[in-house]
């Protein structure tokens, strides 16, 4: 706790929310530094702010800022955020690094899992986890998003992970780790821009309610991974699978030629893939992560009937 209170600073709504007991919903802050072009990013940032504020839902936006974790952001620190000047990306294990040089960080999955649950909210909202990616039999790279999904009890709400992954290893790596994979109203685990990756999901759920309810009972268990809720893109905002793919191809092609690695795969990808795309990419991943915050929220608020 006192590490808490000298390293974490919480925004008077978040602080306020947590104290009365009252919904909270954790977001990410790399969707904004690094996964969107400013001034879209900050456009996106205030908007899913907003959509969790009309739900009822107090928005926890986190970042490390000048070696403080920040749980809830002001405008100003938003607008540094999502801005994305000097701001590390920074997953589970850079967090330590990162705070002890006071060096500030936008949280990846596996980062805002960590310090969500450090700061007692158990539900959180994303775009598409990261997982195994393609041709990982030479680079052996996994997200470390898998790793904190199998040791760390947050709900994870996603539009499942990110189509230029392996999506059938990063189901088998998710099932090594005892995360639970539901689908919200569908038997197909989403493939981020697409509805369907034609994988099955471990079990379907059809409300908020219920997958609160299935919470209720990880948590009595004892049991210590990661619930993750796969949930598909609304439909008028889906880009088909074998349209996608050719982006992928192409921005993998490129990805390779110029010898880009580890944490800067994922953000080069999205970014060629944007192009190609004309925006399009772009708009689907606006809408999804919108979309699953919205899930997110009514999530949260459900917990509170258990």
């Amino acid at each position: 706790m006192n590490y808490l209170n000298n390293r974490f600073q919480f925004s008077d709504e978040v602080k306020t929310a947590l104290n009365n007991k009252q919904p909270v919903i954790a977001l990410e802050s790399t969707i904004l530094a690094h996964g969107m072009p400013f001034p879209d990013s900050l456009t996106f940032a205030k908007k899913a702010e907003s959509l969790a504020r009309t739900n009822g839902v107090t928005p926890a936006t986190i970042a490390i800022l000048d070696g403080v974790v920040h749980v809830g952001l002001n405008d100003s620190a938003l607008t540094r955020v999502a801005e994305g000047v000097a701001i590390n990306k920074t997953a589970s294990r850079d967090l330590p690094v990162v705070l002890s040089k006071q060096k500030s960080g936008a949280t990846t999955v596996s980062a805002t899992m960590v310090l969500a649950h450090l700061s007692g909210i158990s539900v959180f909202a994303t775009g598409g986890i990261g997982g195994v990616h393609r041709n990982v039999e030479n680079t052996f790279d996994v997200s470390q998003d898998l790793i904190e999904l199998g040791r760390t009890p947050v709900i994870v709400v996603s539009a499942g992970a990110k189509a230029i992954l392996d999506l059938p290893k990063t189901l088998e790596v998710l099932e090594s780790g005892s995360v639970s994979v539901l689908g919200y109203q569908t038997q197909d685990f989403p493939a981020f821009y697409s509805k369907s990756s034609g994988l099955p999901v471990q079990a379907v759920v059809e409300s908020p309610e219920e997958i609160a309810q299935i919470y209720h009972h990880h948590c009595s268990l004892n049991l210590r991974s990661g619930l993750l809720v796969a949930n598909p893109i609304p439909d008028e905002f889906e880009i088909p699978g074998e349209k996608i793919e050719i982006y992928i191809k192409s921005a993998l092609k490129e990805c390779r030629e110029k010898s880009i690695a580890g944490k800067d795969v994922t953000p080069f990808l999205l970014k060629k893939i944007k192009d190609f795309s004309g925006g399009q990419s772009l708009k689907a991943n606006i809408a999804l992560a919108l979309n699953n915050i919205d899930l997110g929220s009514k999530i949260a608020k459900s917990l509170l009937g258990i």
